[in-house]
């Protein structure tokens, strides 16, 4: 007889390899074709909100890993507040203006910015930005990213840039937007002003320069025959910009005097050592002595331009480096322009947009900086002002587009006043919560410490700056009629009818100058920082209901990469609290940068780039979802093939564990089926106790964004708990009895209850292979269609029973060391399989008192045929002696009897009945029942 047929093995067309590559394009189509998205919605319409905004990202290439890292984090988020609870709609964004977009489409499409025509040139951008906007939201698609994908923001939109002037004006309307003559970050290349937020810093080679300045007026303190102040700069191309050098006045000076025809030279005491050695000078005598206060005002003669340079204090000098006398250029750095405007010092800055010298460089005009260096330094040379050069590689900052090193330029710009509002914006960040807590500090300080914020930058693609000038006087012109009208306008148009039409256009009618009277302006054409177009984001997208009516002011959570204190979080911020005095956030959560397996940057040089598109293609998006919550993201992310194939393995092991658990459920009604639960055996229960702590930690873990817990939690529970302990126990019982037994219903009562709990806990992380088992679990009346339309498990705390908890870890610990015996008994021959081996157990009394009430089902939870509990004092010499559990000792035996032909366990009955006579009597018994 073929007993196979008369067993309940597994029956399941849940496939045992998932091939996702495959799969979730089905799934995907799925989603689609049931509006997933809006479904969700309805359910949970009259539940509290949630609101994640979305940090937009540039939509000028593919998506890489950062980008996957991110929108998985957010997505994971999303799903499992609208399953526990909430209202949490997701509007993805993109940031769609700006010098990024610019570049691209300049490279993609060989357009000249300067020839083409500006609206031609904006409308090539905009075509650039929407190409990719299209192609990064099918790549967040595939990813199993739910959203509002057929509504997303975009900067572009212009309702978003009606707003965002609305921002604008609200803030020049409360005096926190000025135009003013400053140093800035300007890039060159890119032929810009720059925000704090682009500049990055990394190494520069740069000439080291010591340069003696003539004294011509020393103010009966210094002598004026053959006496030179040195200063030391790196930045030989600012000298032409120098009208003063700054000492300290607390500062002691000395005058030296050198063997090289008398000169004498004045240094700061603290670096004369430093100084002489730098420069070679071997025989010097100091001459004089004095204090810093004492030297204010007196004059030198510029090495190579006609004017003086006359010697100031400052604060910022320090004895780090250099001289302790700092040349001063206010045209070129901000503490120089801070210094020189309480000295009333001309601010000099000879540099067009591109870098290249004006008329008032003098001899370098129409040069690059690089080039004046050179011929600056040969200059210097040749009249004996040089007194060493070398070269240094230090930090120096870049333009984080371009990034080429970047200057510092007095120019003309826009500005946000921050200590307008710095003071309400610091005790935000102190209410709001920032997750790691470190978050704070970081962006507190960022805050307390940051200089005005440069809002206009020198480009055509983004919003203008909706300031007129009056034609007669130069005066600016903005109020809340001409803002309003520009709004409605751009409302209606877009920012392209600011670049179309002429300003008396624009001008709303019967405005004049409030200066003058004129009627007659020109228009502002500076655009705004991109930053300040996603900064407005949460006014631009989160009160307009309009557009987005599930949203709401302000945002639950911002979750962005560590390098938004300095970007979004703080753009945000500064303009949420110019005009609402409010944080548009109630908490911030903030992920690390991608690495890989050795700690190091992901970079294309170094081939250690991972492209998620590809992992996708060869893996499928769930793996690179489960990877995404494994790691502790609060901190650099490592990512690398071998880890992804770690997850592949883990993968495996969860989706095997689901595949038993619902191969074992072909033939549960759960509506009729279902066994109560005190009519569970001690070992089901235990399964459900375990089950209901997983669902506590897991669902604890997503109220604190700990996601690498759920990972972990989910992994061991599939491996350890059940694959390893219940499911290898309870096989037995769901293969041999009889298919409606009660104890055959328990153990499928509670793989029902492990399989619709696990797929809900697993559904924000594994959304493909979620939604793929959720269509194989038996259903019951009003399950919805999709997982995502389901509930979190509730937590039945009756079910934590802590002392019945104890017991079985206990026993746990004894099968473990028993175990271990089967598997020396099976290194010696002397079994095969645990089913080969009768056990004989021998307990001290504790143990054995402990064991006792379980002795009948040992052989059961060993999974061997035949256990014998016995105490100590009966056991034979040679019997293997438990080292981890005192008092347990453990003889393994092949079991006696014949092999059960249909349960495989060694029975002394097998054999005598005549008719069944390859079974044992159990199996006797069901299969007569069959």
């Amino acid at each position: 007889m073929d007993y196979s047929k008369t067993l309940n093995l597994p029956q399941t067309d849940f496939p045992m390899r998932g091939n996702l590559p495959e799969r979730e394009p089905e799934i995907l189509d799925f989603w689609e074709r049931q509006d997933i998205y809006r479904r969700v919605q309805e359910k949970n319409a009259s539940k509290p909100k949630f609101i994640l905004h979305d940090g937009p990202p540039y939509a000028n290439g593919n998506i890489h890993l950062g980008h996957t890292l991110n929108k998985v984090l957010k997505d994971i988020i999303v799903k499992y507040k609208s399953m526990n609870g909430f209202d949490a709609p997701y509007v993805p964004g993109w940031d769609t203006h700006g010098l990024p977009i610019e570049q691209q489409a300049i490279k993609a499409l060989g357009i000249n910015r300067h020839e083409a025509g500006l609206v031609e040139f904006r409308n090539k951008c905009k075509e650039y930005a929407l190409k990719y906007v299209d192609i990064q939201r099918e790549q967040f698609k595939r990813l199993g990213v739910r959203g509002d994908w057929n509504n997303p923001y975009l900067t572009l939109q212009p309702h978003f840039e009606a707003k965002q002037i609305e921002v604008f004006g609200e803030m020049a309307k409360r005096g926190y937007i000025y135009k003013g003559l400053k140093p800035v970050y300007w890039c060159a290349s890119c032929e810009t002003a720059l925000a704090e937020a682009e500049v990055e810093y990394g190494d520069k080679k740069s000439a080291s320069i010591y340069v003696k300045f003539l004294v011509q007026d020393g103010k009966d303190i210094l002598p004026e025959d053959n006496t030179f102040v040195v200063i030391w700069t790196t930045t030989p191309w600012t000298l032409p910009a120098n009208v003063a050098i700054c000492l300290h006045p607390d500062f002691d000076y000395v005058l030296m005097e050198t063997g090289n025809n008398g000169e004498k030279l004045l240094v700061a005491e603290g670096l004369l050592e430093q100084f002489a050695a730098d420069v070679g000078i071997e025989d010097y005598t100091v001459q004089q002595n004095f204090k810093g206060t004492e030297l204010e005002g007196i004059s030198c003669r510029h090495p190579f331009m006609e004017r003086e340079s006359v010697l100031i204090f400052g604060d910022h000098v320090t004895l780090e480096q250099g001289t302790g006398c700092v040349h001063t250029a206010p045209g070129h750095g901000v503490e120089d322009f801070e210094v020189g405007k309480k000295y009333s010092l001309p601010v000099i800055s000879p540099l067009d947009n591109r870098g290249i010298f004006t008329s008032e460089g003098g001899f370098v005009e129409g040069k690059t900086t690089d080039e004046a260096n050179k011929n600056i330094v040969a200059r210097l040379e040749e009249t004996g002002a040089l007194m060493n050069m070398s070269w240094i590689k230090h930090q120096y900052p870049h333009c984080w587009r371009c990034k080429n090193p970047i200057l510092f330029r007095a120019t003309e710009q826009w500005f946000a006043s921050i200590d307008g509002f710095r003071k309400q914006a610091l005790k935000e960040i102190d209410r709001v919560s920032w997750v790691p807590a470190w978050g704070h500090d970081r962006i507190y300080n960022m805050i307390a410490d940051r200089g005005d914020w440069c809002i206009s930058r020198q480009r055509t693609w983004g919003v203008p700056i909706p300031i007129f000038y009056c034609e007669n006087c130069g005066k600016e012109v903005i109020n809340d009629k001409t803002v309003e009208h520009i709004k409605e306008l751009v409302k209606e148009n877009g920012s392209d009818v600011w670049f179309a039409r002429e300003a008396k256009d624009l001008m709303p009618p019967g405005v004049t100058c409030p200066a003058c009277g004129n009627g007659t302006f020109r228009k502002e054409t500076d655009i705004m920082d991109v930053w300040f177009d996603s900064g407005s984001s949460h006014w631009a997208v989160l009160t307009q209901s309009q557009y987005w009516p599930d949203l709401a002011w302000p945002a639950d959570l911002y979750l962005e990469g560590s390098d938004q204190h300095r970007g979004w979080f703080n753009s945000s911020l500064c303009t949420a609290v110019a005009t609402t005095g409010k944080a548009p956030y109630e908490t911030v959560l903030t992920h690390g940068f991608l690495v890989d397996e050795q700690g190091r940057k992901m970079s294309k040089s170094m081939g250690n780039v991972t492209d998620p598109l590809k992992v996708i293609q060869q893996m499928g998006a769930d793996i690179l979802r489960l990877w995404v919550s494994s790691a502790d993201y609060k901190s650099d992310v490592a990512v690398s093939g071998g880890i992804l194939k770690q997850m592949s393995e883990a993968y495996r092991k969860i989706r095997n564990t689901a595949r038993y658990l619902l191969g074992n459920l072909y033939d549960f009604d759960p509506e009729c089926d279902r066994v109560a639960y005190a009519e569970l055996t001690e070992l089901d229960k235990w399964a459900l106790l375990k089950l209901h702590k997983l669902s506590r930690r897991i669902l604890n873990a997503y109220d604190n964004y700990e996601f690498h817990v759920i990972y972990h939690a989910v992994h061991n529970f599939c491996a350890v708990d059940m694959s390893a302990f219940y499911l290898d126990i309870a096989k037995d019982r769901v293969y041999t009895s009889v298919p409606d037994s009660l104890e055959r219903r328990a153990a499928q009562t509670v793989m029902y209850e492990i399989i619709t709990s696990l797929v809900k806990l697993m559904a924000p992380v594994l959304a493909f292979t979620s939604e793929e088992i959720w269509r194989y679990i038996p259903r019951s009346a009003g399950d919805p269609g999709s997982v995502q339309l389901a509930d979190m498990p509730q937590v039945k705390e009756e079910y934590i029973d802590e002392e019945l908890e104890a017991k079985w870890e206990k026993i746990i610990k004894a099968r473990n060391e028993i175990t271990k015996a089967l598997e020396q008994a099976r290194r010696d021959k002397v079994i095969g399989h645990s089913l080969d081996a009768a056990v004989t157990v021998y307990a001290d009394e504790e143990l054995y008192s402990f064991l006792e009430p379980v002795a009948e089902q040992l052989a059961s939870i060993l999974i061997v045929s035949a256990a014998e509990l016995k105490k100590d004092a009966d056991a034979p010499g040679g019997v293997i002696v438990s080292e981890e559990m005192p008092g347990l000792k453990i003889k393994v035996d092949q079991a006696a009897g014949g092999k059960c032909e249909r349960c495989w366990t060694y029975k002394e009955e097998v054999g005598k009945d005549p008719v069944y006579i390859t079974l044992c009597g159990k199996c006797l018994d069901v299969v007569r029942q069959l």
